[in-house]
């Protein structure tokens, strides 16, 4: 008897308690699955009515608890009152682009005259720069905002300054003590901020500040006394929507009213660089999360990845339907040159052999390695072996390095510090990913700090084996009422998780590739019935082998659910996580795991 998955982890099925299933029964007149999921996420009592209808309008706090939003503000209606010429400079991510395309859309909309400059990823790496700062102030900018970087970018500030150039921070990154001396720095992840506004990424930072300055500026009649139509900022949530599922920061609060919203605005193709991507890839149907972050997402990227960094963020910023699809067209292709360059270099790290497989941090070293690859390369490879990982690409002894962590070490801070006490020459990230530049010479004592630090944690690596189970369901399920009832909960992401079912003594009817990569089978439930299953990615693990084997034996699957639409005919699939066979679900499990 085969007790474990196919793929080593371990089934563990949610707590909850029943008297809040039955609570929410009672006062919220909810079915058993929704109430049981609900009870599962453990939401707040007086959180239940938002969570159910997330709305920006009882959501949204007052912009001005953010640390230096006064300063932000204050200097911006100096600089529209003047007509000083507005710089954006941007980080090349999706966020950093949909940052720049929110406060271009603005000033644009206020016939406010802007100039934005993305850094090349490759020859000016993460954030500002002397160069990028330069290059704005020649075309007359007077005033210049980061976005989605510049917490740490003391140099840089140090040189607008010294121009008379003054600098507002719109970012979320985490910082030190120790800031550079910015005109203001608006930063929820500032260590003296006290917001409680950290999960937001930088287009939520830049949404919260795009609606103080709205409103000082309608406190100061400027939209009546210009006789310019005041924008509606509702009507940005797509972009903040895309920035906030592509940055995967936790989808709670604000952050799931905006992606709420932001999917319904993307539905009705009001940007039209959004349109225009959609429609390439054939996405004719009610976006999802999924679509954000997997296919318009890295569409965005692709340019950044490949030596194109701005394409994104003019997409985003273009109005025109022959540019947008110009530059969509080419964002497709990049992302196709994309995938190339990664299956390419991926296959070249993995056969170089992963070096010291003890360490609890894998750090991997090699020439000329693809600058706008390597972060994806490294989340491959801590998918693959379950830790941290460091890729870096080194040329005349410049390591440029990208890292992608696991729960429970954060990798962000770690890097931080190690710039901080001189073993890096810049970084900075997120808890989950991070990046940063070294001198080659002081990659072993970078290595033996970081190494150091995971194992003071204390980070239990077996916890990432688990796989979480809400419920298990029977082939019955599968149907677009019970869909309905699931998706009640979407918005789905970090901090949000899609429910994951099992269904159990299912038998192989047929399984076949599809798209070279994916594993499409038909499997038969014990009632007789028919069951619709993908496993994507599938070809060349041991899911995928468990399907094609066409092995006789009953098994059970775990995944979630998916809504496909065509010509109008609605089905419900399950997309399969995992496989067993005679599995034991544990049912023991620390509430704060559930």
């Amino acid at each position: 008897m085969n007790l474990a998955s196919v793929t080593g982890k371990n089934w563990i099925l949610k707590k909850f308690n029943q008297e809040d299933i039955s609570y929410l029964k009672d006062a919220h007149f909810l079915d058993e699955i929704t109430s049981r999921l609900l009870a599962i996420r453990k939401i707040k009592k007086n959180e239940i009515q938002n969570y159910l209808s997330p709305s920006i309008k009882n959501i949204l706090p007052n912009p001005f608890i953010l640390k230096d939003m006064d300063l932000a503000v204050k200097r911006t209606v100096a600089a529209i009152l003047s007509k000083q010429k507005i710089g954006i400079f941007g980080d090349y991510d999706v966020d950093g682009a949909t940052s720049t395309a929110l406060l271009g859309k603005y000033f644009g909309k206020i016939n406010q005259d802007f100039e934005i400059y993305i850094p090349d990823r490759k020859t000016e790496g993460y954030g500002p720069s002397e160069k990028g700062f330069k290059n704005l102030i020649e075309k007359r900018v007077k005033l210049i905002f980061t976005v989605d970087c510049g917490t740490m970018a003391f140099q840089a500030v140090e040189f607008a300054q010294k121009q008379k150039i003054d600098v507002l921070i719109l970012d979320h990154h985490q910082s030190e003590a120790s800031l550079p001396k910015a005109y203001s720095i608006v930063n929820p992840n500032r260590l003296d901020d006290n917001s409680h506004l950290n999960y937001l990424c930088a287009a939520g930072v830049c949404f919260m500040f795009l609606v103080a300055l709205n409103k000082e500026l309608r406190k100061k009649n400027w939209f009546l006394d210009n006789k310019i139509e005041e924008p509606n900022l509702i009507s940005y949530l797509d972009l903040v929507s895309l920035g906030t599922v592509c940055d995967v920061v936790p989808l709670v609060g604000l952050n799931r009213a905006i992606v709420k919203q932001g999917l319904k605005i993307i539905k009705n193709k009001i940007n039209i660089g959004i349109k225009t991507i959609l429609e390439i890839c054939k996405i004719e149907n009610n976006p999802s999360t999924y679509d954000l972050g997997y296919v318009i997402g890295p569409r965005i990227n692709a340019g950044g990845r490949v030596g194109k960094c701005s394409h994104g963020a003019n997409l985003l910023l273009n109005s025109d339907a022959k540019q947008s699809f110009k530059l969509a067209t080419e964002l497709d292709s990049y992302n196709k040159e994309r995938q190339l360059l990664e299956s390419n270099l991926l296959k070249n790290v993995l056969e170089k052999g992963i070096k010291n497989s003890n360490d609890p941090v894998l750090i991997l070293d090699g020439n000329n390695w693809h600058e706008g690859i390597i972060g994806i390369v490294a989340s491959r490879i801590k998918d693959k072996y379950n830790k941290p990982t460091i890729i870096i690409s080194v040329k005349n002894n410049i390591g440029k390095a990208s890292a992608r962590s696991v729960l429970g070490f954060d990798i962000g801070s770690v890097i931080i510090s190690a710039a901080q006490k001189g073993m890096l020459l810049k970084g900075g990230g997120h808890k989950m990913a991070g990046g940063f530049t070294i001198s080659m010479e002081k990659l072993e004592e970078f290595k033996d700090y970081v190494n150091k630090k995971f194992l003071t944690l204390n980070v239990n690596l077996d916890k990432q084996k688990n796989f979480y189970i809400d419920s298990f369901i029977s082939p019955s399920a599968l149907n677009v009422d019970f869909y309905s009832k699931i998706d009640i909960l979407s918005p789905f992401g970090s901090g949000n998780p899609e429910p994951k079912f099992v269904i159990e003594n299912l038998k192989i009817i047929n399984s076949k590739i599809v798209g070279g990569k994916h594993v499409k089978s038909i499997l038969l439930g014990p009632d007789g019935s028919n069951i619709k299953t993908i496993a994507f990615n599938a070809v060349d693990n041991d899911i995928g082998a468990y399907l094609l084997n066409k092995n006789k034996k009953t098994f059970n699957i775990a995944g979630k659910l998916s809504l496909n639409e065509w010509r109008g005919e609605k089905n419900v699939e399950f997309i399969i996580d995992d496989i067993s066979v005679n599995k034991n679900i544990k049912t023991k499990v620390p509430s704060s795991n559930g």
